[in-house]
Parts: structure tokens; sequence; C-alpha cells
């Protein structure tokens, strides 16, 4: 899988996937993300080391705890933490691995480290780009990110 519609693809076509990020009081990102999967039909988990229950359910602290692991994992954190929850994936067994990002620079998930061991460890990586741009999570207003960063040639290293 080389293109990132490839990976991409491949992402959006699995059925359990982990949101490691998400926020207790519900106001981040990747609540936005976790509801948006939850909504359109994927079995989701949502991932936090400081938390038991989020959106209403068992938040679990690592993806290593998740029963039965999951097929994916979106990473909205700072990059600082990426690269701990790629050990945790490599552990887990995870093999796609997708770090948030969008043209805003800013509250990027994206590790370099972590892309590396993903690589390293055969984990199809999606680095630098929004999964709510595509497929059965986007709204317009991603639709729109998605033809800007096309447009820009901002995915080229996702």
């Amino acid at each position: 899988m080389n293109t990132l519609r490839e990976r991409v693809d491949d992402f959006m076509s699995q059925p359990r996937i982990a949101i490691a990020g998400v926020a207790r009081d519900g106001t981040k990102i990747g609540n936005a993300i976790y509801k948006r999967f939850r909504d359109a039909g994927f079995k989701v988990y949502p991932v936090n080391p400081n938390a038991d229950e989020v959106e209403g359910t068992r938040c679990y602290h690592s993806v290593r705890d998740i029963p039965g692991g999951v097929d994916g994992v979106v990473i909205v954190t700072r990059p600082q933490y990426t690269d701990q929850i790629v050990r945790d994936c490599v552990a887990a067994g995870v093999k796609r691995v997708w770090m948030h990002g969008g043209p805003h620079g800013p509250g990027t998930s994206v590790s370099s480290t972590a892309v590396q061991m993903c690589r390293e460890n055969d984990i199809t990586v999606i680095a630098g780009a929004c999964p709510l741009m595509f497929g059965q999570t986007s709204d317009g207003f991603h639709r729109i990110v998605r033809g800007f960063m096309n447009l820009t040639g901002s995915f080229a290293k996702a």
C-alpha cells in the first residue's frame, strides 16, 4: 500500500478501531473522531491512560488493554506521547496506525520516530491527515480541507 488513498481505504475498511487521545471532558478532537467513528458503525474503543470512562463507555488505559485487540489505532495526542502509543501498538500486534494531523500545523500527533517505528514493525502508517476527511466519517467541511490539502501538496508526507 503505497498511496495515501490505499492506506486510507484499508484503514477505513477495518471494523475495530481504537482512538488514543480522547478526553474526559469531551471537548477535544479525539472525542469528535471517536463519536464520528462510533456513529458510522465502527466498533470503537477510547484510549486515555488517565480515564476509566469517556463518552459514557469504558475507556482503556492502553491499546494493549483492549480485549480481542483492534485492527487500527487513530492517535490524537501531542507528538511526545505518540512514540509510547506506537510501542503499545507494536506490543499489541496492531497493524494500522493513523497519526492525526491537518493543515493547521499545531495539533498534529505525528512523531518522526513513531513513523519510523511503524515502518520497522510492518505497521501501515498514515502520518498527518485527519480521518474526518475521508470515507464514512467525513463531512463537508473536512472534504473541503482535504481538497485544499490535495492542491497544496500537504499530503505528500502522509
